[in-house]
């Protein structure tokens, strides 16, 4: 029997997240274990007066490319991924997978080579996004892999996940219609501000936000989402975090990260585990050490660490920095091949002022 959750998760995607129009062209990008959320996204697509097209992988697919392509087809870009990005009204990413380390054996390098390739792409996306040419939203069905990254059933994974997206709720619209609102105030509280300070016993650091655009980040993008955010001034940063969550990252779990800043750019890094790693992607490119987001995570629907950054970024409590890429919309100048959200807990003993300003303290806002 058909979850009527699943239904409201499609109908919530589609008509309130890229509110897709008549005669839109919509790029639906979907694993095939998320079929069935899929299949009701395409529903309400058709419904709503879109023109849908479906495009799906798998993670063997995804292993295959990176085991058996040669250099020369790692940097190959397809014309017709290229026109969708270029030409397609809205992108609905559903993402899934059946063994979320299925890429853990491929080498760094090819990783970061086919990073490299489709760098244009990513820049393409983020100044059609902040042109608002393209609207695009992103979720995860909830699926076995999943659960058992957050060490939980199936069941309780798929509660876990309809009550972050509020699809448990009589109207989902509504909800996040409401967190929109609360969150707006924060971000006019933020607007001409010029400097954030960072004090926690995992994290010493400064950066600017001058001339810069904090945005409220309430389900149009991220579903679920809960967050504000910003791209910092490119040579601003200085100071030290040690990130309290592993970052994950192309099927590689990266753990114990610590990283130094000194005018914007990561002068020292180490990992716990995967460094090899962390160290190839930061050597992606000359914007991969400078940082493209600075965000607090507002949703408090969301407390446990999921190994799932769609939503442990969310997570009420902490701030995340992104390396690499910054989004247009916010100021951002920083261009990369990457674009790397790393989560730092905020809960205790620790402050964020602005401009000297107490704006959040032990995981709550204060102004």
């Amino acid at each position: 029997m058909k979850d009527p959750r699943l239904s409201k998760l499609a109908d919530l995607l589609v008509n309130y997240s890229v509110k897709v129009q008549p005669k839109d062209w919509v790029w639906i990008t979907g694993h095939i274990t998320a079929e069935p959320l899929v299949n009701e996204v395409l529903r309400a697509v058709l419904q709503a007066g879109g023109n849908p097209q479906i495009l799906m992988g798998s993670d063997d697919t995804g292993e295959t490319k990176f085991k058996y392509a040669s250099d020369e087809q790692l940097k190959w870009i397809s014309p017709t991924t290229r026109m969708l990005y270029e030409e397609a009204d809205v992108l609905i990413s559903l993402r899934a997978s059946n063994n979320t380390r299925h890429m853990s054996g491929i080498d760094p390098q090819k990783q970061k080579l086919r990073g490299q390739a489709t760098q244009e792409l990513m820049e393409i996306y983020m100044e059609r996004s902040a042109a608002k040419d393209l609207r695009w939203t992103l979720t995860q069905f909830p699926c076995s892999a999943y659960a058992q990254d957050a060490d939980m059933s199936l069941s309780d994974y798929e509660d876990f996940v309809y009550s972050a997206t509020y699809c448990d709720q009589e109207d989902p619209i509504a909800e996040w219609t409401r967190i929109h609102n609360e969150q707006q105030k924060v971000v006019d509280w933020l607007s001409g501000k010029k400097q954030v300070t960072v004090k926690s016993p995992n994290a010493d650091l400064t950066l600017s936000i001058e001339g810069r655009t904090f945005i409220n980040s309430d389900g149009t993008h991220n579903m679920p989402s809960g967050e504000v955010f910003t791209g910092p001034v490119e040579d601003s940063a200085n100071g030290w975090v040690e990130y309290t969550y592993p970052a994950i990252n192309q099927g590689k779990e990266v753990d114990g990260i610590r990283l130094e800043f000194k005018d914007g750019k990561v002068v020292k890094a180490s990992a716990q585990k995967n460094e090899e790693f962390l160290l190839a992607m930061l050597d992606s490119d000359e914007g991969a050490r400078y940082l493209g987001e600075f965000a607090i995570g507002t949703n408090y629907g969301i407390q446990k660490f999921t190994k799932s950054i769609l939503y442990d970024e969310k997570i009420g409590g902490s701030f995340h920095m992104a390396l690499g890429a910054g989004y247009p919309e916010t100021g951002s100048k920083n261009k990369s091949a990457i674009h790397w959200d790393m989560i730092c807990d905020i809960r205790e003993d620790s402050e964020i002022r602005v401009d000297g300003e107490l704006l959040y303290k032990d995981g709550k806002f204060k102004i």
